[in-house]
């Protein structure tokens, strides 16, 4: 899978979230843990 485009925006209190167009598909927070790449890729 070919991305167009990939932005890291910095944030603050531990917070790493995944957003593909807008729709969150992975939250640091939710899940108390980093997603596994192939995760991330499963939910695109």
């Amino acid at each position: 899978m070919d991305l167009g485009q990939l932005v890291i925006l910095p944030s603050n209190g531990g917070r790493f979230e995944v957003t593909v167009d807008g729709e969150l598909i992975f939250s640091k927070l939710a899940e108390g843990r980093f997603p596994q790449n192939q995760e991330i890729l499963d939910r695109i």
